[in-house]
């Protein structure tokens, strides 16, 4: 399989603080990667250097062999194709579950003024359009029945399967998915797994995770990537990762 993502010596510092340090790793396309690593390893500030959150200090990082960072912001790096989402959710609360899924394609003709003046057509066709995806998506994730409710009321693992919504209307080929176990009940977390291996087999979306439960990474991900002082460790499958005494005493100490 080819790398869809390629980070190349990828290194980042704050002040005196090395938080990513020569980092090379490579994301397989297809693939359900898992990144973990103990506390302040630097796997959050590596998804924020991809989406050009923070500068690099120094590397390079590549999206299908061209390069994006450095030089993008965090908007281009959407329009290129990653979508990223956050430990904590960020749904807009105030606003029904099915309008977070409408709002989130960009270059929708409605954005522009003119086209609702002169081209209003269009824009009702679209709109139209996205309703149909946005319900599709929502059975999919099994949230039809919650198309209506206000997007704050829901519980946290509606919460991430709606991130996970947001995405499906975007329909990007990388998404970086940083703790999709936070604050999820182990029920709810096994639809958010199948769901995630159901996008991966059934549409091609290559998913790059950062997750803390280790029984979430370790049967969702492979390969799983273990990062130490903002370096890579080792890389594996789950059973070898599992194995290393060096990542147990990344995590235990000596």
């Amino acid at each position: 399989m080819s790398s869809i993502l390629e980070l190349k010596n990828v290194s980042k510092n704050f002040g005196g603080i090395q938080a990513v340090d020569n980092c090379s790793l490579e994301v397989e396309e297809g693939s359900i990667t898992g990144l973990i690593g103990p506390n302040g390893a630097g796997k959050t500030t590596i998804f924020n250097l991809i989406t050009g959150f923070h500068p690099l200090t120094s590397g390079e990082i590549y999206l299908r062999g061209e390069k994006i960072q450095p030089g993008n912001s965090p908007n281009d790096i959407f329009r290129k194709g990653i979508y990223r989402s956050f430990q904590i959710t960020r749904e807009l609360s105030k606003i029904t579950v099915l309008e977070n899924l409408l709002i989130a394609p960009h270059d929708q003709a409605g954005e522009t003024l003119w086209n609702n003046w002169i081209n209003n057509k269009k824009v009702e066709q679209e709109e139209e359009e996205l309703v149909e995806k946005a319900l599709e998506i929502l059975e999919f994730l099994d949230m039809r029945d919650k198309c209506d409710e206000y997007a704050g009321n829901l519980p946290g693992g509606d919460r991430k399967l709606l991130e996970l919504g947001r995405m499906m209307m975007v329909e990007p080929e990388l998404v970086l998915l940083d703790e999709p176990g936070a604050g999820v009940p182990p029920g709810k977390q096994r639809k958010v797994n199948e769901r995630i291996i159901e996008l991966n087999e059934e549409q091609n979306i290559t998913f790059l995770v950062v997750e803390h439960d280790m029984a979430v990474i370790m049967n969702l991900c492979h390969p799983i990537m273990v990062l130490v002082n903002g370096s890579l460790l080792t890389e594996g499958s789950p059973e070898e990762v599992q194995n290393d005494e060096r990542v147990v005493k990344a995590y235990l100490g000596e």
